[in-house]
């Protein structure tokens, strides 16, 4: 750990806090349809979509209707995915003739996108043709994206609003998120990358000549394998810019290439590096401020953004902690840090950024459901390892992904005002709403359907022998690889240890299930409690009635977060990781 590495942590946190404001506020004016700067150019293209597609943007839905058009938006989304995956052969834009994707992967990837998860059983510059990659992969991005905010703000609606059923539009609410929300920044995000040497281009695989020749083996389709000596390596390349900007701003995370954020195609540079965090974080942390703006109460919002701060900067510094502290079975290896050298466990991290900023980069994207990676977590020590596990077992509510992390959060806030309620003896009640039994209910259904997802499927899958054909490591190890798939995609974050085999027709299709689960089956509750805290009238303060714009809340939130998230799964971390760090200590690796 160096003070230069401290020094970045806080320089990325610092100017998160910066841009916290501004996306709020901006964020707040689309959404309740108030002028903007972008409104001369956008307003009229905004009218013209309604006119095609006949739109009334002055109709506002129920949260049932609301919930009827995000799920059939989803689900010919994910159709026409599936479509487009098991006909790139012949479509256009497909310069290295990839085939067609075999049902099972297609369903999983078509799954995988439109839940924002992302999931990635398959090395994309080998299986996704471009024209699968822009107009599949690319617009689910956008999409996937646009949904998730939405719903944060019909939650944020239904706080604010009081006796009425009506929260919004979802097809307007998703037109003016798109055109004056997301396509902006990627715009503008694209080409401050393509500037750092991130690749833009349709051309085809450029093949050149290797100044070092190599010998490797090689099992021929016969069975044998022979010795034969590699002159030449293909470069894959293509409109990688343009997907990379949303990938990161939408929390989505699905690279162009297998190695993801850690190739140099797609992160080429520290300020690369730097730039892509931040457009992880840009509209999770804004919306703390929409939050605050739109219900009027900003120490509202502060106090939710103070509490995910804190678990961030908790979660960073345990995993910058572990990183930094090496490997202690390498006794005989210097992993001190050094002017030249970083020190600290390297394995599966690229020298260009190092120990500090893969801990941080790891952290973020699990805060978030992006999973982006900049380094393998597969080859994290079990404690560096176990942070990003644990980010996503919380419900990425640290911050989280756009929108998701907002409407996460509000269930633990609802959590919390009844836990607090409970304590003083009276009818619990948020910003002016009573917090009732519905409430609590809907709460409690959408905790137990991430948690109870994210253990069937992960004991299942190491007891039977189709699920324990794909752990590659045996031991603590092997269960951490296959409750980090299962964790990873009910969290809709997509990252993996990348250990695990999980191109297979039960982990293609568990995990698939455990994404719509953890998306959809989620979402519903929230929507629930949105439309019930609209119906309901304002009550005015008395003296006690609990502050949710302090430190104490702030406080509470953090405590009924760790409580009901963490220690649901602290079984599992103690076979997993916990145990595997004790084992590593005592000299065991695995």
């Amino acid at each position: 750990m160096t003070a230069n590495g401290w020094f970045q942590i806080a320089l990325f946190l610092f100017v998160i806090f910066l841009v916290t404001k501004p996306i709020g506020v901006f964020m707040a004016r689309v959404f309740n349809r108030e002028k903007t700067i972008l409104d001369p150019i956008l307003r009229p293209i905004e009218k013209l979509v309604y006119r095609l597609t006949g739109v009334n943007e002055k109709h506002e839905m129920r949260w049932t209707e609301y919930a009827v058009a995000m799920l059939l938006f989803s689900g010919v989304s994910m159709v026409l995915l599936y479509l487009i995956e098991r006909t790139q052969k012949w479509l256009p834009f497909n310069p290295q003739k990839f085939g067609n994707l075999e049902p099972g992967l297609a369903f999983g990837t078509a799954a995988s996108f439109t839940t924002n998860t992302n999931w990635q059983a398959y090395s994309g510059e080998s299986t996704m043709s471009y024209f699968t990659q822009m107009a599949g992969l690319a617009y689910h991005n956008f999409a996937s994206a646009a949904v998730g905010i939405v719903l944060a703000i019909v939650v944020i609606r239904g706080i604010a609003r009081k006796e009425t059923d009506k929260l919004g539009n979802f097809w307007v609410d998703t037109t003016r998120c798109l055109l004056w929300v997301l396509l902006p920044v990627c715009l503008v995000g694209s080409l401050i990358l393509v500037s750092e040497g991130v690749v833009q281009n349709l051309k085809p695989y450029t093949t050149v000549d290797l100044i070092q020749p190599y010998t490797a083996q090689v099992t021929g389709t016969d069975g044998k394998t022979t010795t034969q000596t590699i002159t030449q390596q293909v470069i894959a390349q293509g409109p990688v810019a343009s997907q990379e900007v949303i990938k990161e701003f939408g929390t989505n995370g699905g690279g162009f290439f297998n190695a993801n954020s850690a190739h140099p195609f797609e992160n080429p540079t520290p300020l690369s590096n730097f730039f892509e965090m931040i457009l992880i974080f840009a509209i999770p942390s804004g919306l703390t401020y929409t939050l605050g703006r739109m219900t009027g109460s900003q120490r509202h919002g502060w106090a939710v953004w103070a509490a995910m701060a804190f678990l961030f900067f908790a979660g960073v510094t345990a995993a910058y902690w572990a990183e930094a502290r090496g490997n202690p079975l390498l006794a005989g290896t210097d992993q001190r840090a050094t002017q030249l050298h970083s020190g600290g466990n390297m394995e599966g991290k690229e020298v260009r950024f190092g120990i500090a900023n893969s801990a941080l980069f790891g952290t973020v994207t699990t805060d978030a459901s992006c999973g982006a990676v900049n380094a393998m977590h597969d080859s994290y020590t079990p404690i560096g390892g176990m942070v990003p596990l644990i980010n996503i077992m919380l419900g990425e509510v640290v911050f989280g992904g756009v929108g998701a992390g907002l409407y996460g959060i509000f269930v633990f806030v609802v959590l919390a005002v009844f836990i607090a309620g409970l304590m003083v003896g009276r009818t619990p009640e948020y910003l002016g709403k009573k917090i009732e039994v519905y409430d609590v209910k809907m709460a409690m259904l959408a905790v137990l359907i991430l948690t109870c997802t994210i253990l069937i499927f992960s004991a299942v899958s190491v007891v039977k022998p189709y699920g324990t054909a794909g752990i590659t490591n045996p031991g603590p190890h092997g269960l951490s690889q296959v409750l980090y798939a299962y964790v990873s995609s009910t969290g809709n974050n997509g990252s993996a240890f990348a250990g695990i085999n999980a191109n297979t027709m039960w982990y293609n299709t568990t995990t698939a299930a455990a994404q719509l689960l953890g998306r959809f089956f989620m979402i519903i509750p929230v929507l629930a409690i949105a439309g019930s805290l609209a119906k309901k009238k304002i009550v005015p303060e008395s003296a006690g009635t609990f502050p949710v714009t302090g430190g104490l809340f702030a406080g509470l939130l953090v405590s009924t977060i760790l409580i009901v998230g963490a220690l649901t799964f602290f079984p599992a971390l103690s076979l997993g990781p916990i145990l595997e760090h004790l084992l590593m200590n005592a000299g065991k690796a695995f």
